[in-house]
């Protein structure tokens, strides 16, 4: 993994999580992370929801299903030794 990130909940939790690629779909930006620098973590799809003025981004989990399932067949392509499910 290269680069660690810190998600934090609307709670104010903390997170670790680790960039595993990013892509831009239709004027958007997509991050895919995983919650683990082993092979069996579980991974997330964010998408970027920061405005221009803010100072730190603001991710947000993709929990539409169709809009999941296409983003995860584009991160599969860039991803060619990960296995997305």
């Amino acid at each position: 993994m290269d680069e660690k990130i810190f998600l934090i909940s609307e709670d104010g939790e903390e997170f670790p999580c680790y960039l595993l690629e990013e892509t831009r779909v239709a004027g958007c930006n997509y991050v895919l992370v995983t919650d683990s620098e082993e092979e069996d973590g579980e991974c997330y799809i964010l998408k970027d929801r920061s405005e221009e003025t803010d100072t730190e981004a603001v991710y947000e989990i993709v929990e539409d299903e169709k809009e999941q399932q296409y983003l995860a067949r584009i991160f599969n392509e860039l991803l060619e030794d990960v296995d997305i499910r």
